[in-house]
């Protein structure tokens, strides 16, 4: 592994930091629209900012990107003031949004890579029971976001869990009014999206981009190795890309961003690929998730330094 990564093309490595960046730009473009068909009004920067710490917060505590979505949801819950319902809405629509590229994209690719490759039967099951797992995520996040009935009977059991663990200390009459007023919001911000059908136009488009910006990191990546189109193809780094974005947006109860995906991805890869050459694909993991996990980590910590310092400075002023 120390010998292939520093036989790495340089030039191609520095290629798969753009992509990363162009990433998290293009994500953060959709979730600025989505606020903006919302009439929440908010600066890209702000957006890309806040995109940056929501991934840090996903390495600090990986719980399938639910902690990064809330942090997000705080950050600029706190930042626009009195627009939490519609800034949740946003956060919901942006991942069903991702979601769905992702369940597409793994159904065409690996429907293409069946069809041309004929993988093994492990193989096969694999992308059929991510598919599944995909497919019923985001019947769920669509379920909830239309069905007002469903978030209350949620926002119940929620609040009298936090009543149970607090006692005395939270009234449950009190939390659940402010939960359904809450609600209101959120349900309002939906409809409002599903009304403006072409305010949803853009932040597709942006989706899209943002996913393949991904693709084009984990190519570059493999360029680095000169293994691209020789040990590995196109259509197999959709399909494992498109499986590792599933099970992480899944929530199966199981963190993860370290560890067991790094042995999913590898595995993967050699499954898809040419088995005699793990080691390659080992070191292309290993280069793709210090791209996405650590660089990831660095940028946004810095982020969050840079909001801090921030409002250091405004409360000086004030």
């Amino acid at each position: 592994m120390v010998d292939a990564v520093k036989k790495a093309d340089p030039l191609y490595l520095l290629l798969a930091i753009v992509f990363l960046f162009s990433g998290v730009a293009f994500s953060s473009m959709a979730w600025q629209r989505l606020l903006k068909v919302l009439s929440v009004r908010v600066s890209l920067f702000k957006a890309y900012q806040l995109t940056w710490i929501a991934g840090f917060v996903d390495v600090l505590i990986p719980a399938e990107s639910v902690s990064g979505d809330v942090s997000r949801i705080y950050l600029m819950s706190r930042e626009t003031k009195g627009n939490e319902g519609s800034v949740v809405a946003s956060v919901v629509s942006q991942r069903i949004l991702a979601l769905l590229v992702t369940v597409v994209s793994l159904l065409i690719s690996g429907t293409y890579y069946i069809v041309h490759y004929r993988p093994s039967l492990l193989a096969l099951e694999v992308v059929i029971l991510v598919e599944m797992g995909g497919l019923l995520t985001l019947g769920l996040l669509l379920y909830v976001s239309v069905s007002k009935a469903a978030t209350e009977k949620i926002a119940d059991w929620s609040i009298r869990i936090l009543v149970g663990v607090f006692r005395g200390r939270w009234k449950f009459e009190q939390l659940r009014e402010r939960a359904v007023k809450f609600l209101n919001t959120f349900h309002e911000g939906i409809l409002t999206l599903g009304e403006h059908r072409a305010g949803l136009v853009l932040p597709v488009i942006f989706t899209v981009l943002a996913w393949l910006s991904d693709i084009l990191l984990a190519v570059m990546v493999f360029l680095s190795l000169g293994a691209f189109g020789v040990t590995i193809s196109l259509s197999a780094i959709v399909v494992v890309y498109s499986i590792s974005i599933a099970i992480e947006d899944i929530p199966v109860g199981v963190p993860w961003e370290i560890g067991p995906l790094e042995i999913v991805m590898t595995n993967l890869f050699a499954l898809l690929g040419s088995p005699n050459v793990i080691g390659i694909f080992a070191v292309a993991t290993f280069l793709i998730r210090i791209l996405t996990i650590w660089v990831r980590m660095l940028i946004g910590g810095l982020m969050v330094q840079l909001l801090g310092i921030r409002g250091v400075l405004t409360s000086m002023r004030s």
